[in-house]
């Protein structure tokens, strides 16, 4: 898990991606394939089974390595642009 401020360039190619949001809530998830996302707003905390955290918001650029296993805990509405590579 990566969590860091993207480019000027990576935001415009993210534009192009799909969207997803969620209200605040926590659960179980697993990533069978790598995702980027780009926040567009709210703000999250992922646990990994290892116990890595990570938390991010509005504006960050954020990587999940293809087999993570995690849980989020969304504690202010997610609304995100993601691609699953």
């Amino acid at each position: 898990m990566l969590v860091r401020k993207p480019t000027p360039e990576e935001i415009v190619t993210a534009h192009a991606w799909d969207t997803w949001s969620k209200e605040p809530s926590e659960f179980p998830w697993s990533y069978e394939n790598k995702e980027t996302c780009y926040i567009l707003e709210g703000e999250a905390v992922v646990t990994g089974k290892d116990g890595k955290t990570i938390s991010f918001g509005s504006g960050d650029w954020v990587e999940f390595e293809e087999g993570l296993e995690c849980t989020w805990k969304i504690s202010k509405a997610i609304h995100k642009r993601y691609l699953m590579e």
